[in-house]
């Protein structure tokens, strides 16, 4: 199988292509904000991230949410479930993490398979 690393920067790739899986990189806002408006920037830049390696949401696999405090899960997801479309759920784990910076409060890995 050919793996791809791409758009590395000496620490990691933004993204890892392996076959037709796409893995990217963790997804973050440092713009500030609460969960709700730290959640829009995140998934638009998913958006923007899955068109620039030709694929879209209906493509994720998985996604995995990092949250500073899990008392932001209901905003994050109120967010979150007007993004994802119905019948292209892509399979999810939410946890509480210790995140890189004290003003992030969601980071979020996904993993997409090209179209077709």
């Amino acid at each position: 199988m050919m793996i791809k690393h791409c758009d590395g920067n000496g620490r990691m790739s933004k993204a890892v292509i392996a076959g037709d899986t796409i893995y990217f990189c963790g997804q973050t806002s440092r713009d500030g904000g609460d969960i709700k408006v730290q959640t829009e920037a995140v998934l638009k830049k998913i958006d923007d991230l899955l068109a620039a390696y030709g694929t879209d949401k209906r493509h994720l696999i998985m996604v995995q949410i990092y949250l500073k405090n899990m008392e932001d899960f209901s905003g994050l997801n109120e967010v979150y479930d007007k993004w994802v479309e119905p019948g292209f759920e892509p399979a999810r784990a939410c946890v509480e993490a210790a995140l890189a910076a004290p003003q992030i409060l969601v980071e979020m890995v996904v993993t997409a398979v090209k179209k077709d």
